[in-house]
């Protein structure tokens, strides 16, 4: 419980300040030039949470984890010369044809399968019914009609004007699951999965210039959410400004920092994105506030004036383009800033998947400095000046306007004059003030960085900037200590994909502190189905936590302890989730996952007493563990047809993967015993999971292997879960099946990694860890991570690293920004545990 957050703070400062001082930046050698999927720029939270999507940092816009734009432009203007270096200019479109997250539009629908010739034109659609779109379920952007059925069919004709200018056209569409969109007749989109306002150019000649057009789309919903919406947007004609780049030298990644190196002409510039996620810190993780620093040198021995200019717009602070926003100067102590947000503010108003924060406030500030300043104004009006004369206006008032309208930029600029063979440098901060962070059982909770609203936004700047050299420190002796730890672990290969998912699993989560004092690190089901503090995201993810603060992983269990303490749940078996993001008032996902659920709430407790060398935190919980023991007992070793934490697999009975958990839960629940001194609870647990480990050998032979289900011979699939018998020591299962499985496993192998099982070619990465963990020699280990990292260094799919994709050409199948890949640190916990 945290009672007194100021102890809590001068604790952990203290004890990472004692570690830092022995590492002097020049020494910092953590890096790792790993070619990433996508790079982490600004890691704070699932709402505040940028990456670049490419391998160049200048040659797309920056976005936000959920595909939207979240734009950072970064120049810099030597001798008169301007370099792009950060994101891309993307001049606001005009609107021809608006999707729903422009304005609702009216479109022809049905939920039965029309006759033939519905994608054509001339098609006679009088007995569709009519309504405003878009089309979806409850909790999807911009849904203006329920959409509940497996299918459904759309039309929307519409004019194109006869002044209809030749500026490139662009389809904007949206969809989840399966859809196909035709225009004119003409098919022009056929994809699986789902998508939120992808854009795709339209040759000019598809459409009828001063008549009739027709959109029509149809969407098949194969599981959970759904939405159909589209529109055309155009080119406005205006030219970028900062056409020419800087030539980029260098990309490289530690846990916490993301660096970058570039040749503007006769200057070398290099760039370091730091998100100080430590986490034997947790104010200082909690604190939203990142990092951009810069530095300038000459590279050809002579002197050049420079100048360096950062770039946000208020798409920081929206779900949808077209709120209306505020955008204000402001000042606190030595720092001054830009602040952007909302004008509704609909605080805990908005929750699902693909959202994003549209209350609180985002910020760009500095420390005040003789030759920085900060200024907001139009999109294209900034850059002008300082490409023009290097600055940029002084700040004027508070202006609020709609950015379906205008686009206003926020721009930092500072004056770093005469460069020559001494560096000079300085840095940027990127902030986000959510002001409520989660609903919790009625209660709206503030960060843990808030201090029960004791400390502002403003005190966050300010200490920010007042410990921005020891953050540094901190910063380079971690992502040095995880890399050392990575590479004696499970060698290079093995350290690069532990360092890319360090934030992305820690920025999956929002950490706050409930109304009695307790921890709560809460997860958001990123990219799936937006569910909070998910059991069975919670399992995968583990291992980061367990290794570096247990409290953390503490934090992400207690809200599924509480659920059913409080009596709020009440079925005997643990709870799937608590809710949707960022509202936790209970679970809302669809199917209950009993042997999973459970199988991972013991597993998981008994690995933090492993881990503390105590059962405390298990004492407090210990009635509802024994309900949940009990369960797997009577229910655990061969399941009914149900959901697993594999459920994008579908429903199955008798599954021998989840079979094996329920068995390791129970020993686990037995070590618990023991550890508390409970002796006759614990052999009698204990025995019945080597009593029940002896049947699922029998029932699961397959000779060579262990089958995927105990009645499907000639079957086989990853055994994970088995890695918790090992690492906890539980000596549940004879050493002889894992050393069957692995063997079988080496021969299953695909060019990308270890498919799940017999039924796909595609995999789970998390799992493929773990897997490879069950392995006791480190050739054998490294043999099942080298093609996973030939995955994440090869898969032309450019987004934050997916956990799920083939293992045959490396393409996502779905997810992406997932918590789960803090399963990758795994293997660290073998000296550990």
């Amino acid at each position: 419980m945290i009672k007194n957050l100021k102890n809590l703070v001068l604790w952990s400062f203290t004890l990472a300040l004692v570690v830092s001082c022995s590492t002097r930046e020049g020494d910092f050698l953590a890096k790792t030039q790993l070619r990433a999927p996508a790079y982490p720029l600004v890691t704070i939270d699932p709402y505040t949470s940028v990456w670049s999507m490419a391998d160049l940092l200048y040659e797309k816009p920056t976005q936000h984890w959920t595909g939207r734009d979240h734009p950072l432009i970064g120049a810099i203007r030597v001798d008169g010369q301007v370099y792009r270096f950060l994101g891309k200019e993307k001049i606001p479109q005009k609107c021809i044809l608006p999707s729903a997250n422009y304005e609702v539009w009216t479109g022809k629908y049905m939920f039965t399968k029309p006759t033939d010739g519905w994608q054509k034109p001339d098609y006679n659609d009088k007995n569709w019914k009519t309504a405003p779109a878009a089309f979806g379920t409850n909790g999807m952007p911009a849904i203006a009609t329920l959409w509940e059925t497996r299918e459904i069919w759309v039309r929307r004709e519409f004019v194109i004007p006869e002044n209809y200018s030749n500026e490139d056209s662009y389809l904007m569409f949206s969809w989840d699951d399966d859809f196909v969109l035709y225009l004119n007749g003409e098919k022009l989109v056929d994809r699986n999965c789902c998508g939120s306002n992808i854009s795709l150019k339209i040759d000019r000649n598809m459409l009828n210039i001063g008549g009739k057009n027709v959109i029509a789309a149809h969407c098949v919903n194969t599981g959970g959410a759904a939405i159909v919406d589209f529109g055309i947007f155009q080119d406005s004609g205006e030219k970028d400004v900062f056409v020419n780049t800087a030539t980029q030298t260098k990309a490289e990644l530690s846990a916490t920092q993301t660096f970058y190196s570039f040749t503007c002409g006769p200057v070398n510039l290099t760039l370091n994105f730091v998100s100080p996620l430590l986490p034997d810190d947790l104010p200082l993780l909690s604190r939203p506030v990142n990092y951009i620093n810069y530095e300038v040198v000459s590279n050809d021995g002579k002197k050049h004036d420079v100048q360096i200019y950062f770039e946000a717009t208020p798409q920081w602070a929206v779900n949808e383009i077209v709120q209306e926003v505020s955008v204000e100067n402001g000042e606190t102590g030595s720092v001054h800033f830009l602040k952007t947000g909302t004008i509704e503010q609909p605080v805990l108003q908005k929750k699902g998947d693909d959202i994003r924060i549209d209350w609180g406030y985002f910020y760009l500030g500095a420390e005040k400095t003789e030759g920085s300043s900060l200024s907001a104004g139009g999109y294209l009006d900034l850059k002008k000046s300082f490409a023009e004369n290097g600055g940029i206006p002084k700040p004027g008032e508070k202006i609020n306007v709609k950015l379906t309208q205008a686009m206003p930029s926020l721009a930092f600029t500072e004056t770093l004059g005469s460069v020559g063979k001494k560096p000079k440098s300085g840095y940027i901060m990127v902030a986000y003030d959510d002001i409520e962070s989660i609903q919790y059982f009625g209660d709206n909770l503030k960060a843990l960085w808030r201090d029960g609203g004791k400390v502002t936004i403003d005190n966050a700047l300010q200490l920010a900037v007042d410990e921005y050299e020891s953050i540094m420190m901190r910063c380079n002796q971690f992502d040095q200590n995880l890399m050392d730890d990575a590479l004696k672990a499970g060698g290079e290969k093995y350290a690069d994909l532990c360092i890319l998912a360090y934030r992305q699993s820690v920025a999956a989560h929002k950490l706050v502190v409930d109304t009695q004092g307790n921890l709560l690190f809460l997860s958001k089901e990123n990219f799936s189905n937006g569910s909070i503090g998910t059991v069975d995201v919670t399992y995968p993810s583990a291992p980061l936590y367990l290794k570096y603060n247990p409290e953390l992983l503490k934090g992400m269990l207690i809200p599924i302890f509480y659920y059913s303490e409080s009596g709020k749940w009440t079925k005997p078996f643990a709870a799937h989730d608590v809710g949707t993001y960022p509202l936790a008032n209970g679970q809302t996902y669809g199917g209950d996952m009993p042997v999973e659920e459970c199988g991972n709430m013991l597993i998981l407790t008994a690995a933090i007493a492993k881990m503390e060398g105590n059962a405390d935190f298990a004492q407090k919980h210990w009635e509802v563990l024994t309900t949940w023991a009990d369960y797997l007992w009577e229910n655990g070793l061969d399941p009914v047809n149900q959901l697993c934490t594999d459920d994008f697999a579908g429903h199955f009975a008798r599954n021998v993967n989840l079979s094996a958990k329920a068995i390791v839960g129970i020993a686990g629940y037995g070590y618990l015993a023991s550890a508390l001194g409970k002796n006759e609870i614990a052999e009698k647990y204990t025995n019945e999971a080597r009593r029940m480990a002896g049947e699922w050998m029998k029932m699961a032979d397959d000779g060579s292997h262990y089958r995927l289900t105990f009645d499907q011979p000639g079957t086989w699939s990853q055994k994970y879960n088995l890695v918790w018998d090992k690492l906890l020591e539980l000596d549940i299962f004879p050493k002889e099946v894992l050393t069957k499985e692995i063997q079988y496993y080496l021969g299953k192998q695909n060019k990308y990694g270890l498919p799940l099982d017999n039924r796909r070619t595609y995999t789970k990465s998390d799992w493929i860890v773990w897997t490879a963990t069950l392995a006791d020699d480190q050739q054998t280990f490294e043999q099942f991570i080298a093609p996973l990292h030939l995955f994440v260094t090869e898969t032309p799919s450019r987004v934050p690293m997916t956990d799920w994709y083939e293992t045959t050409d490396a393409r996502q199948v779905g997810f992406q920004a997932r918590s789960v890949v803090g399963g990758y640190f795994i293997k660290m916990l073998e000296p550990e545990l």
